[in-house]
């Protein structure tokens, strides 16, 4: 059973985040031509909602948003990715920047094995990475463009997002 250790994030702090993250995505792009927003299943659809929802309020546009499952191109799955077709991606990603979307940023296996899955649908222009969490513990050189909020942690805690998508409350805890 896991325990509760610590409540890092409620709504506001979440909604303040996705904010923050949504205006420096569009000033690092000199606004939002070309961009399109990619969430990994499942906690990353979420959040890549509210900042493709966020970025449209903003901008006053409806930006293209879309999910991949990655399951098929995880390093510890031995199937032929080849054979599998994910019906939920239909975003056209060639020459596009692209802002990949999870929740939290671990290990950075998760965002390679989505990065080979955007570059076999197509030839982006630039694939930058959005988090709320960059908890450390990398063993791929992967690093987040966009950050919500960094929380060093030690490798047996876990951080547990929850979105009320899936979950009673939009919240960040550490748990043991």
């Amino acid at each position: 059973m896991t325990m509760e250790k610590a409540k890092i994030m409620d709504e506001k702090a979440i909604q303040r985040a996705v904010t923050r993250i949504s205006h420096e995505i569009i000033e690092k792009n000199k606004g939002i031509d070309d961009i399109c927003i990619v969430g990994i299943k499942s906690k990353g659809i979420p959040l890549a909602k509210m900042i493709a929802e966020k970025i449209g309020q903003i901008e006053d546009v409806d930006l293209p948003c879309g999910f991949i499952d990655i399951t098929a191109y995880r390093d510890d799955v031995t199937r032929d990715r080849h054979d599998i077709k994910d019906e939920g991606f239909d975003l056209d990603v060639h020459d596009k920047t692209v802002v990949l979307v999870d929740d939290v940023l671990f290990t950075g296996r998760t965002i390679r094995a989505a990065l080979d899955y955007i570059i076999d649908n197509g030839r982006p222009k630039l694939i930058q990475l959005a988090v709320l969490i960059d908890r450390g513990h990398r063993e791929l050189p992967i690093r987040a463009d966009y950050v919500g909020k960094n929380v060093p942690t030690s490798r047996l805690e876990k951080v547990q997002v929850n979105f009320k998508e899936f979950d009673q409350e939009n919240s960040v805890i550490i748990c043991e």
